[in-house]
């Protein structure tokens, strides 16, 4: 709750943490200590996929990252 005090200042509608360069699980991990913050995680979201990779693998990969930003904000 490092951010608390801000966020719940009236005039704040929200606090946005981006990644700053940590892994996926890293940045979720911190994301998670900090309750009444939301993610911008774009290069963390990115993270593992590849032009290579089947739609398949490239949706499951994106998926798995959503899914881990996700829990990390609720």
């Amino acid at each position: 709750g490092l951010y608390n005090d801000l966020a719940d200042h009236p005039r704040v509608i929200r606090v946005v943490a981006l990644s700053g360069g940590y892994s996926t699980d890293e940045a979720c991990e911190r994301l998670a200590r900090q309750p009444k913050m939301i993610a911008s995680f774009s290069r963390a979201l990115t993270e593992g996929l590849s032009k290579q990779m089947s739609d398949a693998d490239f949706n499951a990969a994106l998926g798995a990252n959503i899914d881990k930003i996700y829990r990390a904000s609720i």
